[in-house]
């Protein structure tokens, strides 16, 4: 009982990793100046579950298959990890910069009804209803996967445990990143609607997307 509960504690944790948390603000604040307060609410929970989903699912099912096999990581694996991990953080705050910058050219410019939103915002695909969440939480899990397998986190009391305990710590490790970050979802979803946010939706997207990418340089920097 005490390992599950430990797991679940070590997942937990986990999901609260700097980078984790970084990449799903980024992904949410992307666009969300351009949004309504309960639009933004919705797109942050959204891309906050989708990440989780992602994250938990490669990490607990690709440790699951490793340890059942018996198939084992090399350290290169987890380097190249941390470092697809650092450049998606500097893509990300790229793209957000990026589109902050297209939507202060654009505003004041006539653009086709067709392609503004009711409040007259550019139409723009949301990552709430995408799978790109999913994908960049899978691949965040790519650097956690050797330590996982390895019962790294769980300690060495672990590696004498039967089979069916070592799955069950694994799904309840998982069970805790998915519980982090959905509450991170919903805490970023009231930061995301609140009117004093809303005023400065630029400010506050560009401070997202620039820590975005120092994080990203300093993350493939200690790689």
């Amino acid at each position: 009982m005490f390992l599950l509960v430990s797991a679940l504690t070590l997942g937990f944790l986990h999901g609260l990793g700097g980078d984790h948390l970084m990449a799903i603000a980024a992904l949410s604040v992307d666009g969300a100046a351009q949004r309504s307060a309960a639009a933004s609410r919705a797109q942050a929970f959204a891309i906050a579950a989708r990440f989780a989903f992602g994250h938990a699912l490669l990490l607990g099912l690709g440790a699951a298959a490793i340890v059942l096999i018996g198939w084992s990581i090399p350290p290169h694996v987890e380097r190249g990890g941390e470092m697809l991990g650092g450049a998606l953080l500097i893509v990300m705050g790229l793209v957000t910069l990026q589109h902050l910058w297209a939507h202060v050219r654009t505003r004041g410019f006539h653009m086709p009804s067709s392609r503004r939103e009711p409040g007259g915002a550019p139409r723009r695909a949301a990552h709430g209803h995408s799978h790109v969440p999913t994908i960049i939480g899978a691949a965040f899990a790519i650097s956690s996967l050797r330590a996982l397998a390895m019962l790294t986190p769980f300690g060495a009391d672990a590696a004498a445990a039967p089979l069916a305990l070592l799955l069950a710590l694994i799904g309840v490790f998982a069970v805790g990143i998915l519980a982090s970050m959905l509450l991170f979802g919903v805490a970023l979803a009231q930061v995301l609607s609140t009117a004093a946010l809303q005023r400065v939706g630029h400010a506050a997207g560009a401070l997202v997307g620039v820590t975005s990418i120092v994080l990203g340089i300093a993350w493939v920097a200690s790689a």
